[in-house]
């Protein structure tokens, strides 16, 4: 058994309560290689924000679960390195079973969360409760969630979302136990996050999504006031990025995010943990894109995973200062 105390992690609570307390959102930003993680603390440091690395079950089998907790270790090493000692949670995101939990838990995760949105209103609580109540012997946070996200991310799919209804929240909260509450108003997975007939077309022909319903946040927030919230599925998908993307050789049709003008709304609301993974991606995958039509001789993929972590770099400092106001809140 690994403590997350061990190597240099904070759990969510301290974070969280912060957060609420002055209005702004921790980001949670994913990631399944080096350049990555790289660009997520050089980004923070120098953005003086926390920050919460998360892994999904893919990106674990992807990574390595031994080897995650030691680039977790590293990226606490190398933010102090860097000149500013910002908190560090590690993350399991869209967590599907007690065991995977308990398995994190047991790696050095500081936080996990438990998805049982697609159970049953019984089912999910009793299945909360269970990694709530090993998590918290080793204070460990947890996350639960209650409405469903529609996309795909991952190995998290859902054809149609479903609202999560306000009346809920405050039984599911009070009979697990958990530590924050992730909830659906209309944010979704991945990059193509709405069919275009969902949306409207501004005047220079954009897809303008349909707006989050933040009475429902509302609603939520009167229930349970000042509890931690957190939104998944909450990447814009920088047109920019689909630009480049499309005009060196993709193929990404329709694709559309959340507005950051959306996401602002929430966080000076009680939206505390925002999650960002698409967007990464896409700026990534467009600098690669570019850099090797550019350069068609390149093979050293330092050569090209450089400027792919700089665009992610720049992306996630701009999401800290000026989307989720976490700049500073270190």
């Amino acid at each position: 058994m690994t403590s997350y105390k061990e190597l240099g992690l904070v759990n969510t609570r301290e974070m969280f309560k912060k957060a609420v307390k002055e209005a702004y959102a921790v980001p949670a930003y994913n990631f399944n290689n080096l350049e990555q993680l790289q660009a997520i603390i050089q980004a923070c440091v120098e953005t003086k924000s926390p920050v919460i690395i998360q892994v999904s079950s893919g990106a674990r089998k992807y990574a390595n679960a031994n080897l995650l907790k030691n680039m977790a270790k590293g990226a606490v090493e190398y933010a102090h390195e860097l000149g500013y000692d910002i908190p560090i949670c590690l993350h399991l995101d869209h967590g599907d079973t007690f065991e995977l939990c308990k398995d994190c838990i047991e790696k050095g995760f500081s936080s996990v969360m438990i998805d049982g949105s697609s159970k049953s209103f019984e089912d999910n609580i009793a299945i909360t409760k269970q990694v709530v109540d090993y998590a918290h012997q080793f204070d460990v946070t947890v996350e639960g969630e209650l409405g469903v996200l529609a996309g795909v991310e991952d190995d998290v799919a859902a054809e149609k979302s479903h609202y999560t209804r306000p009346e809920d929240v405050e039984e599911f909260v009070k009979r697990t136990g958990v530590d924050s509450l992730a909830i659906s108003i209309g944010t979704s997975h991945g990059a193509n996050k709405f069919r275009p007939e969902q949306c409207t077309r501004n005047a220079e022909g954009i897809l303008i999504p349909p707006p989050l319903r933040h009475d429902i946040l509302a609603e939520i927030e009167k229930r349970i006031p000042g509890f931690p919230i957190v939104l998944h599925g909450s990447s814009s998908v920088p047109q920019e990025y689909v630009k480049i993307i499309n005009t060196y050789g993709g193929k990404l049709k329709d694709s559309v995010g959340i507005p950051e003008s959306e996401l602002q709304k929430a966080v000076k609301s009680a939206v505390c943990k925002v999650n960002i993974d698409s967007d990464g991606r896409l700026a990534m995958t467009a600098a690669i894109r570019k850099y090797l039509v550019d350069d068609p001789a390149a093979f050293d993929p330092r050569k090209y995973l450089s400027p792919a972590r700089e665009e992610l770099k720049k992306l996630y400092m701009h999401k800290n200062i000026n989307v989720l106001f976490s700049a500073g809140k270190a």
